[in-house]
């Protein structure tokens, strides 16, 4: 005898309060599918526990993605995994960005969004314009660098050969942000439609068994009324 209150799981016959248990009618048809071909006699008036019912939806979902897709790929395992476990799929990729960069490619960031600002513009042509209006208009005795500037051109290609793969490094890092995010994406994306899709066969079965009520019940009704066309009779 079960405890008062409590019910058994088909699956794993342990005893639950009804609150921790799934009825046989709030399956998806593909899950009950599942469960009883596994444990046969899953029918009307079973139960099925929580833990139970994670794995089979997984199983579930997992030959539903092999149908359509094929081979599985890494990202497909970890919605799969998502949803036997109850956890979100979604990341903070700012917050990963960031614990996970190295003292290297934060300053390359920060390098490239300087270089790449009105600020660090107008400084350097403020330095290029200060640069040639000292040794052009005379200010001193001796200019350091006169015309044509072989030592303003030699600090310009300097400037430039490590600026440029500064910036490389940062479009790469920025590359890997990108890729990840459209990952996060997807497996998102992947879980609410395979839920979504979950939530119409749960309510299309729902709905058939609400016809059938329906249907037995006015059966049951137009028996009556014979009944008592013919007691009339």
């Amino acid at each position: 005898m079960t405890p008062a209150h409590k019910a058994v799981c088909h699956v794993c016959h342990a005893t639950f309060p009804p609150s921790k248990l799934r009825s046989w009618i709030s399956v998806r048809p593909g899950v009950s599918e599942l469960i009883n071909a596994a444990h046969p006699g899953w029918e009307a008036g079973k139960s099925i526990c929580r833990a139970d019912l994670a794995t089979y939806r997984g199983a579930y979902v997992e030959t539903l993605l092999a149908k359509e897709r094929g081979e599985l790929s890494a990202l497909d395992q970890q919605v799969i995994e998502s949803l036997k476990s109850g956890e979100l799929v979604s990341q903070n990729m700012l917050d990963d960005n960031a614990s996970t960069a190295t003292f290297g490619e934060r300053m390359a960031d920060k390098v490239a969004t300087f270089g790449g600002s009105w600020t660090f513009i107008i400084l350097f042509s403020a330095t290029l314009l200060f640069w040639i209006t000292v040794n052009i208009a005379g200010l001193m005795a001796q200019p350091f660098d006169p015309y044509p500037f072989i030592l303003l051109n030699l600090v310009l290609s300097s400037l430039a050969a490590l600026q440029a793969p500064i910036i490389m490094m940062s479009q790469r890092r920025q590359e890997t942000k990108d890729r990840m995010r459209a990952e996060n994406d997807y497996r998102v994306n992947l879980k609410a439609e395979i839920e979504i899709r979950q939530l119409h066969e749960k309510m299309d079965h729902q709905l058939a068994q609400q016809w059938d009520k329906l249907a037995e019940l006015q059966q049951i009704q137009i028996e009556l009324l014979e009944e008592r066309l013919n007691d009339r009779g």
